[in-house]
């Protein structure tokens, strides 16, 4: 399903924090407070309460080490994927899997893709992910991955509010190619990126 025409792309910056951070505050911080730091790097203010992960992210924002495709519905974000390099985005599940196993670091990582519950299902998750891929472009390009949900083996239907970074099927939709797995449920997914 395509996402409605009306949507627009902007990157997080200390302009658009003010929507992303509207948008994180009206689903309680994410995932229990998370405000999108778990993938950054580790350290004492990290997981010390949604108000300093919510400061942290804010630092590192306004740092300009924190990068990601904000969904913009007018003036409201509705949806955003997380990117940034490894040394921005270095903690991964499965990280020991990952490691043993992988032949090449990325260029970048798209880490985390959250829709507004009032906004899923139109297609708004796709438009994440190519909107982080357009940014990714603009800095240079390079082999981009993602570790979204593998589900083509699953007979049991998971429930959408768990795909933190949706689903392989969606990611070969965008011209990744499947690379490996990761985890039980995960797996890597690769594309390159031409500079834009």
């Amino acid at each position: 399903m395509a996402a409605e025409s009306s949507y627009t792309i902007a990157a997080l910056s200390p302009e658009t924090w003010s929507a992303f951070d509207a948008l994180v505050q009206r689903h309680n911080g994410i995932f229990g407070g998370c405000w999108c730091i778990w993938f950054h790097p580790d350290g004492p203010e990290r997981g010390q309460g949604a108000e300093a992960n919510r400061a942290l992210k804010k630092a590192y924002v306004e740092q300009g080490k924190a990068h990601a495709a904000l969904v913009m519905d007018g003036d409201e974000a509705i949806a955003w994927a997380e990117y940034g390099t490894p040394v921005e985005l270095p903690t991964l599940k499965h990280r020991k899997e990952y490691e043993a196993t992988k032949t090449a670091d990325p260029d970048y990582r798209i880490t985390c893709v959250f829709v507004d519950k009032r906004h899923r299902r139109r297609g708004v998750t796709e438009l994440a992910i190519t909107g982080a891929l357009d940014l990714i472009a603009r800095s240079g390009g390079g082999r981009v991955e993602s570790y979204p949900h593998d589900l083509t083996n699953q007979t049991k239907k998971m429930s959408s509010s768990f795909l933190y970074n949706g689903t392989r099927r969606l990611y070969e939709r965008l011209g990744f190619t499947y690379d490996r797995p990761k985890g039980l449920k995960n797996c890597v997914m690769v594309k390159t990126v031409d500079p834009a």
